[in-house]
């Protein structure tokens, strides 16, 4: 059976560290994992999705997803990985944890943005709320 890994990846610069070590690891395994490229879109709040009809929205939220997965599916081509892309939608760290979760995804990787403690704790940054939801393991690249 074939092991999968899934990669939150938002265009940042820590994101593609994360996709970087993600590809250093799979190549170095017997069998290569499947990797799921995930992007997560914020919901818009309802005073403004009432004035924007819903193709609207939806188009907006794909362009910026794909915008965002279009680095990393480059590198993750290039080194001739095994992956699926998905732009999901809703809030990012119970999204990202359901979503390995029903994948059954061993391992979920993904950028740290180095915040320190104290601001990451009054930000509510993602990747800790990630770490404490996820009952897989989480790798975060610095």
């Amino acid at each position: 059976m074939t092991t999968s890994h899934l990669i939150a990846v938002d265009g940042s610069e820590p994101s593609t560290r994360a996709v970087k070590q993600a590809i250093v690891d799979a190549t170095s395994l017997k069998e290569c994992p499947h990797i799921y490229l995930v992007n997560v879109q914020p919901a818009l709040p309802s005073n403004v999705t009432r004035f924007i009809d819903d193709k609207t929205v939806d188009d907006f939220q794909r362009e910026t997803g794909e915008q965002a997965l279009a680095l990393a599916k480059a590198k993750l081509t290039t080194a001739g990985l095994a992956f699926s892309s998905h732009i999901l939608v809703g809030e990012a760290a119970p999204t990202i944890v359901e979503f390995a979760q029903e994948k059954h995804c061993s391992q979920i990787i993904m950028g740290a943005h180095g915040f320190g403690s104290v601001v990451g704790l009054f930000m509510g940054s993602v990747t800790v709320k990630v770490v404490h939801l996820s009952p897989v393991p989480v790798l975060l690249v610095k």
